[in-house]
């Protein structure tokens, strides 16, 4: 087991391991089972530092802090499962959490207000409106029609001259509203033809170059 665990530590932290080296904030772990839950599944090493060194956890009060950030801070609440690894003298507990079915996954923060996370390579980062209507659509699936009329046209004829285009820009070229400029974004993600590119600074979107799809015009 323990060649299990250094192998795991040994990847670093990125789209599906996270480290902490302690829970202190139910709410800061129900971020992480977020994102996981939200995106590609992952697994939590509580009792590890950013840096790989394992500083040990007590065990029994970890996973009540995991179990009320899953179930209290989560809806709808998160399953997970838990191992605990002893290496060194210390304990390490690993939480797995499965991609889910029920997107999107929201954690209530210190204000009361219910915040959709996503998995962005090492970092958990809030969604925004329009990838929270990609999961919806995706979990109720149903057929997206594309019908590429003028809105449609002036974005990939801005994206055929420019690199990437940001959900402000879009909606004041093709003189839109909000909603629908994220629902063009969002139908266009699930055809694969665009990508989102996601930082802290915001979010942006461009041509996927991996995919050729034919819509209908």
């Amino acid at each position: 087991m323990d060649n299990y665990l250094r192998k795991l530590i040994a990847e670093g932290e990125n789209q599906r391991l996270d480290f902490k080296y302690c829970v202190s904030d139910s709410r800061k772990i129900a971020r992480t089972l977020s994102a996981f839950a939200n995106s590609d599944g992952g697994r939590l090493l509580i009792g590890v530092r950013d840096n790989g060194s394992i500083a040990g956890i007590k065990s029994d009060e970890e996973i009540y802090m995991v179990d009320t950030a899953a179930h209290l801070f989560c809806r709808p609440e998160i399953t997970f499962s838990t191992k605990q690894h002893i290496i060194g003298g210390k304990t390490v507990l690993e939480v797995e959490v499965n991609k889910g079915t029920k997107r999107p996954y929201q954690v209530k923060d210190e204000n009361g207000k219910w915040v959709s996370y996503f998995r962005h390579h090492d970092q958990n980062l809030a969604a925004n409106k329009v990838l929270l209507q990609v999961w919806r659509k995706e979990e109720k699936k149903l057929g997206v029609l594309v019908k590429f009329g003028k809105a449609e046209n002036l974005l990939m004829d801005y994206l055929a001259k420019n690199r990437s285009i940001t959900l402000s820009k879009f909606r004041k070229i093709a003189r839109i509203s909000s909603y629908r400029s994220e629902s063009i974004l969002a139908n266009l993600i699930l055809f694969k033809v665009l990508k989102m590119e996601a930082s802290e600074k915001g979010f942006s979107y461009e041509l996927n170059p991996a995919e050729n799809i034919n819509l209908e015009t």
